[in-house]
């Protein structure tokens, strides 16, 4: 999974776990095209083959943010096309990230505004700090949320309380979040990692395939009728029938002992 990036961290802990921070600091982990290009690459490795990975813990560098949105320094000079180019591929890093088979766990350490809401929100669910803001800021410099806010707002929130959101641009706190649906537990900053990389851990001991194919149908439940997505869930379901990792559970559930899932 090394692939030389500079501005994400990316890290194994132990087999299963991969870690990836955020890792612009010094503008509070803000994306340029750099980042966003590393995104993009390191969520189509994991689609095309995760090595292992079974979770993906992702949070910012230092103590002062998570990530505050794309990097305005460096759109400040861009003309018309220039923008379009780059935001093309802040498109395709989100799109990849969004089709990630590998469950995704947000560690929102800190602020997370505009794209950086995005990213929480494009997660598979997120733990954050009391002290954590979020906000979708675009309306207020001229633009609209364009790395998936105006669709995955809305399916965590709600559509009235979306529109709040997103036609204020005001910020709003950990505790809101939570309360809304954006995070699923705040914890202490000396807690968030240990506790997100213990949930991560978690998933991880469960059988892979499974977990794979139940992501992918939960992913449906948003997004089509009810008995279309029960289809999907039963083709998901029967992904999971032939597996070793099946007749594996079954046995360690009958023999009262834990499963070795091997992810096959």
């Amino acid at each position: 999974m090394d692939q030389g990036f500079t501005r994400l961290e990316v890290q194994r802990r132990g087999a299963h776990v991969l870690v990836v921070t955020l890792n612009r600091p010094e503008v509070r982990n803000a994306f340029d095209t750099g980042m966003a290009e590393e995104l993009r690459a390191l969520w189509r490795a994991l689609y095309v083959d995760a090595e292992g990975v079974r979770c993906v813990v992702l949070t910012g560098s230092g103590d002062h943010a998570f990530c505050a949105g794309g990097d305005l320094k460096e759109r400040n000079t861009m003309d018309d096309a220039a923008w379009r180019r780059q935001h093309a591929i802040f498109e395709q890093a989100f799109q990849a990230m969004l089709d990630c088979p590998v469950p995704i766990i947000a560690a929102v350490n800190g602020p997370a505004f505009a794209g950086g809401l995005e990213l929480v929100l494009a997660s598979d669910f997120a733990y954050a700090v009391p002290d954590a803001r979020f906000a979708l800021t675009e309306v207020t410099v001229g633009i609209i949320p364009g790395a998936a806010g105006t669709q995955t707002l809305p399916r965590a929130v709600g559509v009235r309380r979306a529109k709040e959101i997103v036609l204020t641009g005001r910020p709003f706190t950990a505790d809101a979040a939570l309360a809304w649906g954006v995070v699923n537990r705040l914890l202490p900053r000396a807690q968030l990692m240990k506790e997100t990389l213990a949930t991560a851990e978690h998933i991880c001991r469960n059988a892979p395939v499974a977990v794979v194919q139940a992501k992918k149908a939960l992913d449906m439940a948003t997004q089509v009728d009810l008995r279309s997505g029960y289809r999907f869930e039963i083709e998901a379901y029967n992904r999971t029938v032939p597996t070793a990792d099946r007749r594996e559970g079954i046995r360690a559930f009958n023999e009262k002992r834990p499963p070795a899932f091997e992810g096959n």
